[in-house]
């Protein structure tokens, strides 16, 4: 769905001057607050961007020239033909998994699900001693949404119901990868699946370990294996990690001209507009005019952007990636606010004007609360008008929900850190999974993504916390901390999980952090049953969920992707990859 921009007349001049989308309501002279100069204040020591204003609006491309735009229509004309071709259901299955890793997927979505229909129906038994295919059969129809019994792997297991190498009948190397990958769609109760993660995992960090005899000397098996033990495929974006495969597939003896060549023109194009709507997000950021008013906050447009992306990289959800970019930003200011500069007074009169949303009430708040609310309103404001416009259906209260919300577990953080309150693990994730500002995100994204009636039922469903939108929170929450936790602890901040658990049980802190892996693990066979399960929600939304869980991952990988400003980061590379560099 792709909303026409528009601005609302009653939008708030944050800055105070008098301009054509000013209304009556404007900043008035008040009674005197403390100043923020006569407080003793925390500081994040947050370093400034790595990729400033200047620099993202001097972002230039040849790429979003048309003639660009014709090749490509002419590659998906003639990869449509080969999926048309008359083929085996592995080479099926194989060219399906090829085009989505590919980050090329969307062109064909249509004829891929018709294809894994007909392949799904048409399965009347997997039995056999291919291990190769039936795992590669098994993953791609789950990572679409089909089921399929884990059953299809006893005939892999020996006499005690375990697998080992010489109970797998007729298996390479790729299938030991594919076996590894399948196992990480599993449920909960799912323990085959469990076995099979377990054998895999160790058969192949042992082959890693021998590289000059590991994988047949199949360097493009070799970094197949290397990336998905790192973070399985099923728990990375596509689009995201598309440029790292496009890298990888080229040194494949049988990868396809057509493809490559399609994926790095498609790749290219879609990054030029990406780099566009970053623009629009970076002239907001700068009209705002708080990277000024609130310079203890972290200036973080670009990793905000990035977070926007996720699944939905079309051309057709600009608008739904610009609104969530501007969510993010305002989410990172106001978590600043709470965690890093603001006192415990001046966070509670906030978080009243938030939970009241009373204009007026502001009158109460120190200056850069002023700009910080004011800003927020705003935005609120603008986004209902545009969904008013689309949908028919008011959504501010709905809006204005979410973020008092937010605020509520803030506040209740804040006060844990004023008294030095440690909670139990608990305690600390019934408010932290929301504190990551999940739920917050999952309700903008609704309206901006739903190209289906707004339903109250599933309006409901985001406040009534459903389960994809707590578990996506968890698994965010968790990898956040894995990656922050030290930094946050040293600057001063409530315990995080590893703390929480180190403190209930006397743990060292490498037990902490291999219990919160586990947990993530646990976790991620929850949000497997869930994304499958009736929803209130549509396809897209809950797609979006499951991604919010992938893209915590990817950018906590390496430590604290979103906060740290280190250009030698694997993050900060990543990053730039992903949105300023194109592929040759």
């Amino acid at each position: 769905m792709l909303f026409h921009r528009v601005s609302p007349s009653y939008i708030i001049n944050v800055n105070g001057f008098k301009n054509r989308y000013s209304s009556s309501l404007q900043c008035k002279a008040v009674a005197s607050v403390p100043t923020v100069a006569q407080t003793r204040r925390r500081s994040g020591n947050y370093k400034p961007p790595l990729w400033d204003f200047d620099f993202i609006q001097s972002l230039t491309t040849e790429y979003k020239e048309e003639k660009h735009s014709k090749r490509v229509t002419e590659l998906v004309t003639q990869a449509n033909k080969l999926l048309d071709e008359k083929m085996g259901p592995i080479q099926q299955l194989e060219l399906i998994d090829d085009l989505s890793r590919l980050g090329i997927s969307y062109h064909f979505e249509d004829k891929i699900i018709q294809i894994l229909n007909n392949l799904y129906t048409s399965i009347t038994s997997c039995e056999g001693d291919d291990l190769y295919s039936t795992a590669l059969e098994f993953r791609v129809l789950r990572q679409h949404g089909f089921q399929l019994s884990q059953d299809v792997f006893d005939a892999f297991k020996n006499e005690n119901g375990d697998f080992d190498l010489s109970s797998l009948g007729t298996y390479n190397d790729k299938g030991l990868l594919e076996l590894y990958e399948a196992s990480f769609l599993s449920t909960a109760a799912e323990e085959t699946l469990e076995l099979a993660k377990e054998f895999t995992t160790n058969v192949l960090k042992s082959k890693i370990e021998l590289i000059n005899r590991a994988f047949e000397h199949d360097q493009y098996l070799f970094s197949l294996a290397r990336h998905s033990l790192e973070v399985p495929s099923h728990w990375r974006i596509p689009r995201l990690d598309a440029r790292w495969f496009m890298d990888t597939y080229k040194t494949r003896p049988d990868m396809n001209p057509l493809l490559l060549e399609l994926a790095k023109l498609d790749f290219n194009i879609i990054q030029a507009t990406h780099q566009q709507e970053l623009q629009l997000v970076s002239r907001w950021w700068e009209q705002t005019g708080l990277a000024k008013a609130l310079p203890f906050a972290r200036d973080r447009v670009v990793e905000c952007y990035l977070l926007a992306i996720g699944d939905l990289f079309q051309p057709q959800y600009g608008y739904s990636r610009i609104m969530n970019a501007k969510v993010n930003v305002l989410v990172t200011i106001i978590d600043d606010m709470f965690d890093v500069y603001g006192t415990l007074d001046e966070l509670h009169l906030f978080n009243d004007v938030v939970q009241r949303w009373d204009v007026d009430g502001i009158e109460k708040l120190p200056d850069y609360m002023r700009m910080c609310f004011l800003a927020l309103n705003n935005f609120v404001n603008e986004m209902a008008y545009d969904v008013l416009k689309e949908h028919g259906v008011f959504v501010i209260p709905h809006l204005r929900r979410s973020w008092a919300d937010l605020c509520q577990t803030y506040i209740r953080e804040a006060e844990w850190f004023s008294v030095g309150h440690k909670p139990t693990l608990k305690e600390y994730i019934s408010s932290a999974w929301i504190s990551i500002s999940v739920p917050v995100m999952l309700c903008h994204s609704y309206f901006l993504v739903t190209d289906e009636p707004i339903e109250n039922e599933a309006v409901q469903g985001l406040f009534k916390h459903d389960n994809i939108v707590r578990l996506s929170g968890m698994v965010a929450r968790l990898a956040n901390d894995l990656g922050t936790s030290t930094d946050e602890m040293e600057r001063g901040d409530v315990p995080k999980s590893v703390q929480c658990y180190m403190n209930e049980t006397g743990s060292t802190r490498e037990e902490a952090r291999a219990f919160i892996k586990s947990w993530i693990c646990d976790l991620w066979k929850n949000i497997n049953e869930a994304r499958v399960a009736n929803h209130p929600f549509p396809k897209n939304l809950v797609r979006v969920a499951v991604d919010f869980a992938r893209i915590a991952l990817y950018v906590y990988q390496y430590g604290d992707g979103h906060g740290t400003q280190d250009p030698k980061t694997k993050t900060k590379g990543r990053i730039s990859d992903l949105l300023f560099s194109p592929i040759v």
